[in-house]
């Protein structure tokens, strides 16, 4: 659930959580041909940060609720010294009107609702198809594009329509192995959704707005809400040991920062429509992980479904590329 990137159109940008205090509104990038390698390096640095996101809450010993609490009460305390150092930054929080500050809660509201219902879902289902249903976002961004008066090619609706078979294909799998991992099937599926509405509202906010003024008070937001449910359900947020609380801070670092950053430093030279193919990444990335360090490996007949759920969302992410307009945001990666 987890963090999303800047685009090089304004309508459709995604969000990402950069630890920098960087503008969001980058001029549009050169071809891909012409990216340097250090973008290319960068990139692949990026993808196994957000990748290891995944196989990582699974394997921490603590409430999915309070992880995803501490990853983005961590995150804020990372951004606080920019905030406090640079006075440019905090006069533009300061000067954020009424509207800007609702549509920011709101995107920090819906990424507490793709968190809160995400993580647990790792604890249900695999890595592998948590994983592959969280990064649906780019489909649900469409649907919810198309309800603005955005026409999504034929082209987007072809993948659209390959992705949703593979997330049938994988779900009918899941069943077959047991109600709780269609469960967490579906709370995974519910994340992306939320993550849609999170990157579509926060598009519209970073017309105007850096990107780290918005990741400051999103994700200020979502820390407290996060925390509220904690409270309220009973989540524990303490009394972990040395192991847990390290992984929560390489959580931190490697998926709510450090992923993210890079992503929103490589997408201004290698441009939105590869660096999206290349998020997509993730999801094989993180079932690999799991396999090795977690002995998780999903029935082999899941395989051909998150494949063809992969294909779908590449057939969204290329028509971006024919048509010159984004289908859709790039897919915020699951971390």
């Amino acid at each position: 659930m987890t963090a999303a990137r800047p685009s090089n159109r304004t309508t459709t940008a995604p969000v990402a959580p950069p630890a920098t205090g960087a503008r969001d509104a980058a001029p549009p990038g050169p071809p891909a041909s012409a990216a340097v390698p250090l973008d290319v390096m960068l990139l692949a640095v990026a993808i196994a940060g957000v990748s290891l996101s995944a196989p990582l809450i699974a394997a921490t010993a603590a409430p999915a609720l309070a992880i995803a609490f501490w990853r983005n009460a961590m995150a804020v305390a990372a951004l606080t010294p920019f905030v406090l150092l640079r006075r440019s930054l905090r006069a533009e929080l300061l000067g954020m009107d009424r509207r800007t500050v609702l549509l920011s809660a709101a995107a920090g509201g819906l990424l507490a609702l793709h968190f809160g219902v995400w993580l647990p879902s790792l604890h249900m289902t695999s890595v592998a198809s948590s994983t592959a249903l969280v990064t649906t976002t780019p489909i649900w961004a469409a649907l919810l594009l198309r309800l603005r008066g955005h026409r999504p090619s034929a082209l987007t609706w072809a993948g659209m329509g390959v992705a949703f078979l593979g997330v049938l294909l994988l779900t009918g799998v899941d069943l077959s192995v047991s109600p709780r991992a269609l469960a967490g099937d579906a709370l995974a599926l519910a994340g992306g959704m939320a993550g849609a509405g999170y990157v579509v509202l926060g598009a519209e906010v970073r017309r105007t707005v850096s990107t780290t003024a918005y990741s400051y008070v999103c994700y200020g937001v979502t820390a407290v809400l996060l925390l509220a449910t904690a409270l309220l359900s009973g989540a524990a947020l303490g009394g972990y040991s040395g192991e847990t609380w390290l992984k929560l801070a390489v959580l931190t670092v490697t998926a709510q920062l450090l992923g993210h950053t890079l992503i929103n430093r490589v997408v201004k030279g290698l441009g939105p429509s590869v660096t999206s193919t290349a998020i997509l990444l993730e999801t094989p990335g993180a079932a690999l992980i799991a396999a090795l360090w977690l002995d998780q490996t999903p029935p082999v007949i899941a395989y051909p479904a998150l494949a063809v759920i992969l294909a779908g969302l590449a057939l969204v992410i290329l028509a971006d590329r024919r048509t010159g307009r984004p289908a859709a945001p790039p897919p915020e990666p699951a971390a």
